[in-house]
């Protein structure tokens, strides 16, 4: 059996390590900022356009995740590894200076963009090395694990990291906290990770053109679409957002059916239904994990009158279950996948319906109990999806649907971030974070039905 290959023969903590680090980067700087929006608007005297430096950073990760991996699949994974994190020095180094919060928005996006190539490009070199030492269509459970671990505590800390780091210094310091981290990363990717094999005839010119620009193109310009609809909902809806949305789906379909080397290969995701099944939940997961990441800060500040720090504080319970249920999920998911994903979903069914139970006259103490139980799950959904995706993934095209993963991860966080602009963005009133907890739970509700009636969650092997 695969696992049993897989639990003689370990993942060397020297491979993990770079590959751990270059991914929670990403995982970090996605909630990171939650606390720091409201410094933002004052220091850029903003509004609500704040929430583009969610969006920005979302939208490009959705669009770099495959494409990075596309790159990992046909110029090597280390060498696209080694590019993402030099285009994270570059905008964190350059974010402290933006004049405006334009230049801030585009530094978050060339962030973005840099930390989408440690997942995809991660996912490419474990693949190869479970290959070469436990043999092909291994699963390395433990490796993903704390991988899975890894990022789960990332986003997790990202608030009570960004708090401190935002009351002690101010907002720049969000961005320079990237700096030591990229750089170690790079160090033990050089000295660690195996280098890749020489680039073939036409070098980076030819893996450029792997790379599908048009729908590339059509995919951020329907997320956009869609944004803009969605975030104009509260007050009067942009119906032309919505036609623009619909119109560029149709176009990007036509486009990925045509296209030698789709962005999206709606092709395979087709003939693939539980790899299609294993995106759609991803997102549906992600919509509540960055609802309840945005909205519970900006809650504690706004309607509790908590500092950045405090409120942070108040989210270490999801960064510590986070962490130690993926541990759990992590001996489990072999033996019951589905077992973990009903789990996962349940946990989110029960704190989402509590956190519409709460209002700014309870305790602390009530509210660090919700978000321990909110915690609970995200090591199980992302673990249990996570192992999904790479059992039904095809074998010589996992840097691509690893990067298609997280594109539905955030895609996910992008629906997250404007339904929190719709339930609280104006005001993070009681009313407004109950409107969010009854979608939350109804969304919850549909994960745990399909976790408990499904049919592809078979136990590990070789292959489903």
């Amino acid at each position: 059996m695969a696992t049993e290959a897989t639990d003689r023969v370990r993942t060397p903590p020297g491979f993990l390590a770079p590959i751990v680090l270059g991914t929670l980067l990403n995982a970090l700087n996605s909630s990171m900022i939650a606390v720091a929006l409201l410094s933002l608007q004052k220091a850029f005297h903003a509004g609500s356009e704040v929430i583009w430096l969610v969006s920005g950073l979302y939208l490009a990760t959705a669009v770099a995740q495959p494409a990075m991996g596309r790159l990992a699949d046909a110029f090597g994974a280390r060498r696209v590894f080694l590019l993402g994190l030099a285009l994270v020095l570059t905008a964190a180094g350059a974010a402290p200076f933006a004049p405006g919060l334009g230049w801030l928005i585009a530094s978050r996006v060339l962030l973005g963009v840099g930390t989408s190539a440690a997942y995809p490009a991660g996912m490419s070199m474990l693949r190869a090395w479970a290959t070469e030492h436990t043999g092909p269509g291994t699963v390395p459970t433990g490796g993903l694990g704390v991988i899975s671990a890894a990022s789960q505590a990332a986003v997790a800390l990202g608030p009570p990291v960004g708090g401190l780091l935002v009351e002690y210094a101010d907002w720049r310091a969000v961005f320079w906290v990237n700096v030591p981290l990229a750089l170690a990363a790079m160090a033990m990717a050089l000295a660690w990770l195996p280098a890749d094999r020489p680039v073939g005839r036409g070098g980076i010119a030819a893996a450029l053109r792997e790379l599908d620009l048009a729908g590339m193109a059509l995919f951020v310009g329907e997320l956009c679409g869609l944004m803009l609809f969605l975030l104009s909902l509260p007050d009067r809806p942009r119906w032309w957002a919505l036609a623009v949305f619909a119109v560029l789906t149709a176009a990007l379909v036509v486009r990925e059916l045509r296209a030698v080397r789709p962005f999206v290969d709606v092709r395979m995701i087709a003939r693939n239904r539980p790899l299609a099944a294993t995106y759609v939940r991803c997102a549906a997961t992600y919509v509540v994990f960055y609802s309840v990441t945005y909205a519970l800060p900006q809650w504690l500040q706004q309607e509790r009158g908590l500092s950045e720090f405090r409120s942070g504080l108040v989210m270490l319970p999801v960064a510590v279950l986070g962490f130690l249920t993926t541990m759990v999920a992590t001996r489990l998911v072999d033996r019951s996948l589905r077992a973990v994903l009903i789990t996962g979903s349940a946990a989110l069914c029960l704190g989402s319906g509590a956190l519409g139970l709460i209002g700014s006259g309870e305790p602390l103490w009530a509210v660090l109990v919700i978000a321990a139980v909110l915690g609970l799950p995200n090591g199980f959904n992302s673990l249990g999806n996570q192992t999904l995706m790479y059992r039904t993934a095809p074998a010589d095209r996992i840097g691509t649907a690893s990067g298609l993963f997280r594109t539905a991860q955030y895609v996910g966080a992008n629906l997250a971030s404007a339904l929190v602009g719709i339930a609280v963005g104006g005001q993070a009133d009681d009313g407004g974070l109950h409107v969010l907890a009854a979608v939350i739970t109804g969304v919850s509700a549909v994960l745990l039905v399909n976790a408990a009636t499904t049919s592809h969650l078979k136990p590990a092997g070789p292959r489903d």
